[in-house]
């Protein structure tokens, strides 16, 4: 379990995010055309998952739009941005800003990404979302990186993600 905050008060999630150089758990989440994507349909492409807890809120959207400028100039990546927001909504709100570059997939249908990952909170306001955090993997699906963001208001390192593609 993982302690972060939300506005200054604590709250947790189900565990801890995978371990640096380990495999990442494979996962079954759904895109916006309702098809379900898997960890092995992005095999041989480097990932960073940007998780959220709602693309319907400032942080989150921020995050989305950030990772969308990024990722045009990232050669073999991709981002997938993962929130249990329903696919609708993800369609929706990449739609109305115009963001191509980032592939948006939920966790509604199981939530086994968010418990598989450690990442579900499991108290507070936002118990049962996913926490604001990062991992980065390698082509053969190795994580490199990963972050969870301490202040659920703040906004990833950025950075610290994109950086770990190229070390």
């Amino acid at each position: 379990m993982a302690t972060v905050t939300l506005k200054g008060n604590a709250i947790n999630t189900s565990g801890n995010l995978p371990e640096v150089g380990k495999k990442a758990p494979d996962f079954i989440l759904t895109a916006n055309d309702l098809s379900s994507k898997s960890l092995g349909d992005f095999s041989g492409s480097r990932l960073v998952l940007n998780i959220f807890p709602s693309v319907d809120t400032g942080t989150c959207a921020q995050s989305v739009r950030q990772f969308n400028t990024e990722a045009s100039e990232l050669e073999n990546t991709k981002v997938l941005c993962i929130s249990k927001d329903l696919p609708f909504a993800h369609a929706r709100f990449c739609g109305a800003e115009g963001l191509e570059n980032v592939i948006s997939l939920s966790d509604f249908k199981t939530g086994g990404f968010g418990k598989d990952y450690g990442l579900d909170f499991v108290d507070g306001p936002l118990e049962g979302l996913l926490s604001r955090s990062i991992v980065v993997l390698d082509e053969n699906g190795t994580v490199l990186h990963t972050e969870q963001v301490t202040e659920t208001v703040d906004e990833p390192n950025y950075k610290a993600a994109l950086e770990a593609l190229y070390n």
